[in-house]
């Protein structure tokens, strides 16, 4: 699919501000689409949230432990 190649090519392409700058983008549409959540359906939406900040933080929090645990273990010891 076109687009999943162009966004792979976008992120290998930008450094970690740019990719900063994309997290914080989603993160305010994110915001401003739990304002317009209507009162009796907050609580869904802030579980459907919690669900799917827990599913993605998990896989990312892993990854970089595994990185910085191959970087320590390939650079000398720094005091």
């Amino acid at each position: 699919m076109k687009l999943i190649h162009v966004a792979n090519k976008y992120c290998r392409e930008s450094d970690w501000k740019v990719l900063l700058l994309l997290k914080i983008c989603l993160l305010s549409a994110g915001m401003i689409a739990g304002m317009l959540v209507p009162k009796e359906k907050r609580k869904a939406a802030f579980g459907f949230g919690i669900a799917a900040f827990i599913i993605s933080y998990l896989p990312l929090m892993n990854r970089l432990c595994r990185t910085w645990r191959q970087d320590t273990l390939e650079q000398p010891h720094e005091l």
